[in-house]
């Protein structure tokens, strides 16, 4: 898990989580604290189907909580801008396993 250092560089930045449950949300990060908790504004989540293309789901501004986050990674917003997210097939990430 990202250490409060490792997400500064973050704050003001695209950026994307994994849940643990398997949820991909997509958002600027605007604050976390040292639980990690984070604060997203103008997300989203992306919810993969192997049947139709990926759906979009606006969240708004998001709180997640700390122990529910598996990976958080910064966005390459350019490639991201170029991928057609309607023809984009995918199996929805399973939730993690303790």
């Amino acid at each position: 898990m990202a250490t409060a250092t490792g997400l500064e560089s973050f704050v003001d930045q695209i950026i994307s989580v994994i849940t643990n449950d398997g949820r991909n949300i997509v958002g600027l990060l605007k604050g976390f604290d040292q639980a990690t908790n984070i604060i997203l504004d103008e997300s989203h989540e992306r919810v993969f189907s192997t049947k139709e293309g990926v759906q979009q789901l606006v969240l708004g501004l998001y709180i997640i909580r700390g122990d529910n986050i598996g990976v958080i990674g910064e966005l390459d917003e350019e490639l991201d801008a170029s991928l057609d997210f309607s023809k984009l097939r995918a199996h929805p990430l399973k939730p993690v396993m303790h």
